[in-house]
């Protein structure tokens, strides 16, 4: 069965972007996350078996106290 890829972009508070990084590197399906410049703070690639893993794991990014606001993008089909 292919994997659900999600990408998250998360608004998270001032100066708290590396101790959130930290914190989502260690849950389970995350690829990738990364402090970037702009609109948004962090960047969070998710792969897992089925939506309903991704949705956990989005849920747990949200309860983060310093997570402010989030956008998830879920993949339909890789070229």
């Amino acid at each position: 069965m292919a994997k659900v890829v999600a990408y998250v972009l998360a608004i998270v508070n001032t100066g708290k972007e590396y101790e959130v990084l930290e914190v989502i590197k260690s849950f389970p399906h995350v690829t990738e996350a990364i402090a970037v410049f702009g609109e948004f703070d962090i960047a969070i690639r998710l792969e897992a078996d089925s939506l309903s893993d991704i949705d956990s794991i989005v849920t747990r990014i949200r309860s983060i106290p310093e997570v402010k606001r989030t956008v998830t993008l879920v993949g339909s089909k890789a070229v």
